[in-house]
């Protein structure tokens, strides 16, 4: 928080502000509240006032109560440092601190005109959303597997992107959690007929204070069954806050005990969450006297998030196509004895209509792009889904292989934004002789190696088998190497084993050659690949631990090492509960 008044660059002088901060992150991952951390330590260094010391928030456990309680503190130390408690803008300040207070009252469904999906995306969520039509769907463990991995085509038509990017997918809940909801609710109104979510605003003019009914500034023009399918998020635990609201509208007074004893206290409500782990529909049947009202309840939930997905195709191989490698979820909850619960995305993934839309858009991962220089080495270590990225890879290395001369054929007009020769010419309008030389000399350039590191439980599961045998045949992937961690006939093995037995090789790759090493898979996986990557370098190199330190450090800052980690899995079950005892731990040791 800064002092009115413009602020000097603090590459130029010490900044003048006083600041406070409060880290987001998670305790499963290694560096928990780095960023948040380094923001701190910086301003500090920079000769900030420090109004209180840094607070953690830890999305393990307690996360909203802490920051619940945090910013209200923060908030009076920063009205008394600036001398507000006297002064107009205290009012202001206070006002858009505090939640607004919604009743049914102040909120109201009225009948309206429909608005297009892509349109009403878009506005909730600030992104330029996309129908793509989903052409093609097929399990890539085989049709009659007992588990789904789904290799997914879609026709995107200008879609522009790199190997390496993600796209971010808007799901549909399930029609059975939508259905079940909608019974709960009180005085339902006609579920498919379209509405506008409306809230009533005050304003304070010199007449007084006017009242005024608006649009809801991020839900679209659709039916109640609409908002819930595709807009609200249905699926995640109720926050503590949420919890609190439906305490306000259930009947039963033991009922809502129970939902005020959850919504306040820390340690019932994380045991409830982690070992239920329910979404809203199983919350609405544990406590049956809570029968809000569609329009109070739509304002109270928090918008569908997108999720996101690698890419696993090349627009130089499969042009106005986009591919995803989705591995459908499943589980039960209370320890595998409870209900069956289903992953929001993958499971809409999986039972989408062929031909029909699917809404997306591009996250651009400019830290997880292949190199421009083609002759620099390639090392992808990526086990089950983690492949993802590197199937996109594969083919984008091919095109660069064998399709250049076909690049040349293409219309000029066709030429322009494509970026897979990765050449300097390749965004001119018209080619020169000399263009054409410095072509095929990088045509005949030699090419970095490929190798691929993949693990999986089984052989049966090794995704893209084929695809991988044909790449080596062709010499567009080098070394394909599989770990198997539940092959009966085998010892466990997981990717980082095998990239240990490699060492020498990829001690000479990635530090004599000048190579990139690229991880995609979850943070318990990519934290064990670093740290056998670091012990590596370390021992190839007769390094001290700080120097090899500064080498890791080095390799991030060059763009060598890349990374893109997913979070907790069910395949990390066992960090994530540690991570939330530890994390329970820490607040409770906090709150003393």
């Amino acid at each position: 928080m800064y002092p009115p008044g413009p602020l000097t660059s603090p590459r130029v002088v010490h900044c003048l502000c006083r600041f406070a901060v409060f880290a987001l992150g998670s305790s499963a991952y290694p560096n928990f509240c780095a960023f948040g951390q380094y923001v701190d330590n910086l301003l500090g260094e920079l000769g900030g006032e420090r109004l209180l010391k840094m607070e953690c928030g830890d999305e393990m456990c307690g996360q909203e109560q802490a920051f619940r309680k945090w910013a209200p503190e923060v908030f009076s130390v920063a009205c008394e440092t600036f001398c507000l408690d006297d002064d107009d803008s205290f009012l202001e300040a206070t006002m858009a601190f505090k939640s607004e207070s919604i009743s049914p009252s102040s909120i109201r469904f009225v009948d309206a005109e429909p608005q297009e999906i892509d349109e009403g995306l878009s506005r909730c969520h600030n992104k330029r959303v996309r129908a793509c039509v989903l052409r093609r769907r097929s399990n890539l463990h085989g049709s009659n597997a007992s588990r789904a991995t789904l290799q997914l085509e879609l026709e995107a038509p200008g879609l522009e992107y790199q190997p390496g990017d993600h796209v971010g997918v808007f799901a549909i809940n399930r029609t059975e959690l939508v259905d079940g909801i909608i019974a709960h609710l009180q005085q339902p109104c006609d579920p498919d007929k379209v509405v506008e979510l409306q809230l009533e605003k005050e304003s304070h003019t010199s007449n007084g204070v006017v009242k005024s009914w608006e649009p809801h500034p991020r839900l679209p023009r659709v039916s109640l069954r609409m908002l819930l399918a595709r807009f609200l998020d249905v699926t995640t635990p109720p926050t503590p806050q949420l919890l609190q609201w439906l305490a306000t509208q259930a009947s039963d007074p033991e009922e809502q005990r129970g939902l005020t004893i959850l919504a306040t206290e820390s340690g019932a409500y994380e045991d409830w969450r982690h070992w239920r782990f329910p979404h809203l529909l199983e919350v609405l049947e544990e406590f049956p006297s809570v029968r809000p009202p569609g329009a109070l309840l739509c304002a109270q939930l928090t918008p569908l998030q997108p999720r996101f997905y690698s890419i696993s195709s090349s627009p130089a191989v499969h042009r106005d196509q986009v591919h995803l490698t989705v591995a459908v979820v499943s589980y039960r909850t209370q320890g595998g004895d409870g209900p069956e619960h289903f992953g929001v995305c993958s499971t809409y993934l999986q039972h989408a209509p062929v031909d029909e839309n699917v809404y997306l858009f591009v996250r651009s991962a400019p830290n997880f792009h292949l190199p421009t220089d083609i002759s620099r080495p390639i090392i992808m270590v990526g086990p089950g889904t983690g492949v993802a990225p590197f199937r996109g890879f594969w083919h984008h290395r091919k095109a660069q292989l064998s399709g250049k001369p076909d690049y040349l054929a293409k219309p000029l007009e066709e030429r322009e934004g494509d970026n897979f020769l990765e050449v300097p010419m390749s965004k001119k309008k018209s080619f020169s002789v000399e263009d054409l030389v410095q072509f095929y000399e990088r045509a005949d350039a030699a090419v970095g190696s490929m190798w691929l590191f993949f693990g999986c439980r089984q052989r049966a599961l090794d995704l893209y088998k084929d695809e991988k045998a044909a790449m080596l045949k062709d010499g567009v992937l080098d070394q394909v190497f599989l770990a198997l961690s539940r092959e009966p006939t085998i010892d466990k093995t997981y990717v980082q084993d095998l990239v240990r037995r490699e060492a020498a090789a990829v001690y000479r790759k990635l530090v004599l050659e000048g190579g990139h090493f690229f991880v995609c898979g979850d943070c318990t996986m990519a934290e064990h690949v670093y740290q056998t990557l670091k012990v590596i370098i370390q021992e190839r190199g007769a390094m001290t631990d700080s120097q090899v330190e500064r080498y890791m450090l080095k390799l991030r800052d060059e763009n060598r090492y890349h990374e893109d980690i997913f979070g907790i899995t069910l395949r990390t079950a066992e960090v994530h509960n540690r991570s939330r005892e530890s994390a329970r731990s820490r607040m409770a040791s906090q709150s003393q």
